[in-house]
């Protein structure tokens, strides 16, 4: 929505973001609202914990589970959470906002000439777009970056399934225009909500392009940036494709490395000492979005973890158009071949796709000789293919579906 808000102002558009409280981040290119806001459900929790001596920006949760000695990908803790959430979170867990949001919005909407709105994630945010379309009738688009009752990780049982899919269908009963960020996601809505949903993916800042690119580390590096959703992505397959072509001898343990940005993982860590790859995989924890990026652009290899669901073959991984405006190459690893993904890939010449151990394994002894015999990888992508995914190109079609609408 950053570069949403950046890149419309340049389409006869003057965006103005309405949004809780950003902190350090206000220096945005558009006007913006910054509301009351209580915190989520999980503020006094944190607040508890952070007494406790549990260190409150990172994961309490993994914390916990490593405290109490818990392994184990999915134990007793993370099912109570998911049931906190199931019962408190309803219908999300950013809830609080609504009411001074509302507020905030009606003093704006009686002091300008509002012509339309988008609505984005979490929830709280569509239904805050309802109540203002109920009282001031203003054309309105509903974007969904992922699914909400028809979500491919959707947590809950069938029966806050049932009140979450209630709700949904009343809430979005008036919206004047619905987007999804993937194709997948567009014939679910579709299928759903019986009405049109236009595609328009996520993408990256222009300006972020890696280039001129930036020095590459001194190991053949593997890097991996963001969450890793458990029982939907499969980081085993390239620890198991690393620990064969080190057995082997093909591959030097002492050339290669694989990171993971993000939050740290007591499973994964686990999965890394049976593999024996301590020292090869490490984990850093959580860095900067600004850190991030610079630690794409110095990589020989960007991992991106398919979805390993042969129902969810159209997932777009937000990480992906980052990891396109890095350029470097892409070894998107596990799922199903004939997705989304290998379909971007394709069209942009990225990266390659390799679904399972073998073609991990193949893929990566490929990169590794050339890296092995020239000291760097060659990046083949495409650049006029990948500017097609940047925030101006998306401006341009949110800025068509806005004028429909109000011109309608």
């Amino acid at each position: 929505m950053l570069g949403l808000a950046k890149y419309l102002s340049d389409l006869s558009w003057k965006p103005i973001i309405l949004t809780a409280p950003l902190g350090k981040r206000s220096e945005l290119p558009c006007e913006v609202i910054e509301t009351y806001y209580p915190g989520d459900i999980f503020a006094k929790w944190r607040k508890i914990f952070g007494h406790l001596g549990f260190n409150t920006q990172g994961s309490v949760k993994e914390q916990i589970k490593e405290h109490l000695g818990l392994k184990s990908e999915k134990s007793f803790l993370d099912l109570l959470i998911t049931f906190y959430h199931e019962i408190f979170a309803y219908p999300d867990t950013e809830k609080a906002w609504k009411e001074p949001a509302i507020r905030a919005a009606s003093r704006l909407f009686k002091n300008e000439k509002i012509s339309a709105m988008i609505s984005v994630w979490p929830i709280t945010s569509h239904l805050i777009a309802k109540a203002l379309k109920q009282e001031y009738n203003t054309p309105w688009i509903a974007d969904f970056p992922d699914p909400w009752s028809q979500n491919h990780n959707y947590p809950y049982s069938k029966v806050r399934k049932y009140f979450d899919e209630q709700l949904e269908l009343k809430t979005f009963s008036n919206v004047d225009a619905m987007t999804a960020a993937a194709p997948l996601y567009a014939k679910k809505q579709e299928h759903f909500h019986k009405r049109f949903v236009a595609v328009i993916t996520n993408g990256f800042e222009p300006e972020d392009l890696n280039r001129p690119r930036v020095s590459l580390t001194d190991k053949f590096t593997i890097t991996y940036t963001g969450t890793i959703y458990i029982g939907k992505q499969d980081p085993e397959k390239v620890l198991i494709a690393l620990k064969n072509l080190i057995s082997k001898n093909i591959m030097n343990a002492d050339d290669v490395e694989i990171r993971f940005y993000g939050q740290r993982q007591i499973w994964l860590e686990n999965k890394i000492i049976e593999h024996h790859l301590v020292g090869v995989a490490k984990q850093f924890g959580l860095i900067s979005r600004y850190e991030s990026l610079q630690r794409q652009r110095e990589s020989y290899l960007l991992l991106l973890l398919n979805w390993e669901d042969p129902e969810e073959k159209g997932v777009y991984p937000l990480k992906s158009f980052e990891y396109l405006s890095a350029r470097r190459p892409i070894l998107a690893a596990g799922g199903y071949p004939g997705d989304d993904i290998e379909k971007l890939l394709i069209q942009t010449k990225a990266g390659v796709y390799a679904s399972t151990v073998e073609e991990i394994e193949a893929a990566l002894l490929s990169v590794y000789k050339e890296y092995k015999r020239s000291g760097f990888i060659s990046y083949q992508g495409n650049l006029e293919e990948i500017n097609k995914y940047s925030y101006r190109e998306m401006a341009k079609k949110f800025a068509v579906l806005l004028n429909q609408i109000t011109e309608k």
